[in-house]
């Protein structure tokens, strides 16, 4: 069953959750182990390449390995709880997250910025993002910067990490060779590679090389359970105006976009009003224990929706939350362990991670309409410029929206584009 569509649905602000909700005895018997599986699928594939995007960001940033932790106990632990109730809700295969993207924003802007003055465009991000849902105009704003565009700034972004890629294969081949070596054989046979996704069996290759070397260093520690830290917020304006944007942007557009539309392929009807505002709602409180935003993810509904019948797929997500709520709550734990390993491992990883997504990127921002202008945006972004101290993927934005007014405003007339 999905969410009340058409002229009743439209006479709510909000879609209407299902009823009745399922209680313990359906939800028992609609879970499966096809579908536990795919849920534990989603939440290790959130578990390996993700996080090492993360780490990578606070590594270049400098955050503490307290403030790391406290992060992925925010991504993790509060979107769990997030994606196990609206699951349940709307009995529909509903995985929240962090939006990646987002992340990789924040390593040039804490070149800069200090990390609560990041944290004050959290808050301002949330902020707009519930007042975008609020007042129904998030399918508006969603189509005022042309895809092409965003995704050309998406690119110039990710561009680091498949350069990072190739360079632990130069620094560091025992390592990352073996990873590689793994996830591309795994890529070119698919029969295995559905039920072994590429990158898990990268982990396990990347861990044994590990192992093999005698690398693995972790440093002292006790904790275990997580222990969140509180951040409080600096008002910045330079912050705001360098990473609200883009961040609005890369959650409503890229990632909400993203995840909407892998739904809708596998015959749900996601609540986008619900999402945007639940989106808005638990990146400000993300924002407290310094989690980037949440957003609706992609990569990881689709494999909740890669197998089982439809009807039977929340279940799928509402295990998926419920292991991402035990990895928040030892997020001291995993981050310890995955920052004892090489760098290569965690550069190779994350690189891994983002191919896929760094190929989506190109081919829609150089596949059709505004190609000069995601060109221009593309450029700016790889450039690192700054003006104003703000940061080259607002300015890529910027300089893409304008060449496109000026060179191919004939695109912005295509359906589905807003001037």
């Amino acid at each position: 069953m999905s969410a009340p569509t058409g002229p009743t649905a439209r006479r709510h602000l909000v879609e209407r959750p299902v009823r009745p909700f399922p209680g313990l005895r359906g939800f028992a018997r609609d879970i499966g182990p096809l579908y536990a599986a795919n849920g534990l699928i989603g939440l290790v594939f959130a578990g390996t390449g993700p996080v090492a995007v993360i780490l990578a960001v606070g590594a270049q940033g400098g955050l503490s390995q307290t403030q790391l932790a406290s992060w992925i106990f925010g991504a993790f632990f509060l979107n769990g709880v997030l994606t196990v109730a609206a699951c349940w809700i709307y009995r529909q295969p509903l995985a929240f997250f962090w939006t990646i993207p987002g992340a990789v924003l924040l390593g040039p802007a804490l070149g800069h910025l200090a990390w609560p003055e990041v944290v004050t465009a959290f808050v301002v991000t949330g902020l707009l993002i519930v007042v975008l849902g609020l007042t129904g105009l998030v399918r508006r704003a969603m189509a005022i910067v042309p895809m092409p565009i965003v995704m050309a700034m998406v690119a110039g972004v990710f561009l680091r990490f498949g350069v990072d890629l190739v360079r632990s294969l130069r620094d560091d081949a025992a390592i990352a060779a073996p990873m590689v070596v793994v996830f591309l054989l795994l890529s070119a046979l698919p029969v295995i590679g559905r039920r072994v996704p590429p990158i898990i069996a990268a982990l396990v290759a990347g861990v044994l090389a590990v192992a093999v070397s005698g690398r693995f260093a972790p440093g002292a520690g006790a904790e275990w359970l997580a222990a969140p830290v509180l951040q409080a917020p600096q008002w910045s304006w330079q912050a705001v105006l360098e990473l609200v944007v883009p961040l609005a942007i890369t959650v409503l557009v890229v990632q909400n976009g993203q995840g909407v539309a892998v739904l809708r392929a596998a015959g749900h009807e996601p609540p986008v009003t619900a999402i945007t505002l639940a989106c808005g709602g638990w990146s400000l409180l993300g924002a407290a224990v310094g989690a980037v935003s949440t957003c609706l993810t992609g990569p990881t509904n689709a494999l909740l929706v890669a197998s089982g019948k439809r009807e039977r797929q929340y279940t799928a997500g509402v295990v998926c939350g419920l292991l991402a709520m035990v990895f928040g709550l030892f997020a001291p734990l995993f981050t310890r362990l995955m920052l004892a390993m090489p760098g290569a491992f965690i550069a190779a990883l994350g690189g891994l991670a983002m191919l896929r997504v760094l190929q989506t990127s190109f081919v829609t921002a150089f596949g059709g309409r505004f190609g000069f202008a995601a060109l221009i945006t593309f450029v700016v972004t790889v450039s690192g410029v700054e003006v104003l101290s703000i940061g080259s993927p607002f300015w890529g934005l910027v300089a893409g929206l304008a060449v496109g007014w000026l060179l191919e405003r004939p695109d912005f007339a295509e359906p589905g584009t807003s001037p």
